[in-house]
């Protein structure tokens, strides 16, 4: 884990460097080709659950309303869920051109999270070629709730304990104008785990995409498997379904999960809930983006 943080901070240190590195190559290209990056990978900073490789443009806050109702088997007595939710409101915003940085809480656990998102690589072809875009996002989470509904409240308990931790490395690559795939190589660290058979790091590997089939509208996939080997405890693999809308400043999100957290430890490593049996949310996202500082135009 140590080595995780470690390498995080380098990234954090180092990257700067790296785009400075490219303007300088940027003045020494000859003019006669540019580079040509790829744009709107996803539609947002969300698949479903996990990120995406896109980060709110530099001086942009975006505002985000993630919210999910019951399990759609519950019958007509909950109304098929509708009459249970939990909700997540969150912010994000865009430092750079290659950070962003966010802050949320759930109602699910009484859960607050923070992210830091930075994108290494960016696709593009032209005078310089890369075939995919690459971020690496780094989160932590803690949960408020108290110790006795937690069910530790017969133990001695440290506020550390509260705490989880989520290191993860994006690879997106738009192959056409309607496809999008984004592979997510995963790492979920648990200062508590229930029992001494429970790995405090729990490795996980997810793939996530999207299919435009209209202007304005595309569908979306997102699946994480994690090996059952790390975890004692009974839980299920995140499969979600969606429909991306978008609607000028808005972009709508419909989709059916069985996950209901919104969180990385949570839906990844805590899903409880068989899309064979019905256990099955229905939710949306809504996300909406505020211009906080106005890009400089350069004068002639």
């Amino acid at each position: 884990m140590k080595k995780l943080i470690l390498l995080g901070l380098t990234i954090i240190l180092f990257h700067p460097s790296l785009w400075s590195q490219d303007d300088l190559m940027d003045m020494l290209d000859s003019g006669d080709e540019t580079a040509e990056y790829a744009y709107a990978t996803f539609k947002t900073t969300r698949i479903i659950n996990s990120h995406t490789v896109e980060n709110p443009a530099p001086g942009v806050l975006l505002f985000m309303i993630q919210h999910r109702f019951g399990r759609v088997n519950t019958g007509i007595y909950d109304l098929f869920g509708l009459d249970e939710a939990s909700i997540r409101f969150g912010l994000e915003y865009g430092v750079n051109d290659w950070l962003s940085l966010g802050f949320g809480r759930s109602s699910f656990e009484k859960t607050y999270d923070g992210f830091l998102k930075f994108r290494i690589l960016r696709q593009s072809k032209g005078a310089r070629k890369m075939p995919f875009t690459l971020s690496y996002y780094v989160s932590s989470a803690v949960t408020s709730l108290t110790w006795e509904d937690l069910g530790v409240a017969d133990r001695t308990n440290y506020k550390s304990s509260r705490f989880s931790y989520a290191h993860q490395i994006f690879i997106a690559r738009k192959f056409n104008s309607n496809l999008s795939l984004q592979l997510m190589p995963s790492l979920v660290h648990k200062n508590l785990v229930p029992t001494t058979e429970d790995k405090n790091d729990i490795f996980s590997i997810g793939i996530g995409g999207r299919y435009k089939i209209t202007k304005r509208m595309s569908v979306n996939a997102e699946y994480y498997y994690t090996p059952t080997n790390q975890i004692s405890y009974d839980f299920d693999q995140p499969l979600s379904l969606g429909l991306d809308l978008e609607t000028g400043g808005h972009v709508f999100q419909l989709h059916f999960s069985n996950a209901k957290a919104f969180f990385e430890r949570g839906y990844i490593t805590e899903t409880q809930g068989s899309w064979g049996k019905g256990d099955i949310y229905f939710g949306f996202n809504i996300s909406r983006v505020f211009t906080i500082v106005k890009p400089k135009v350069p004068k002639d």
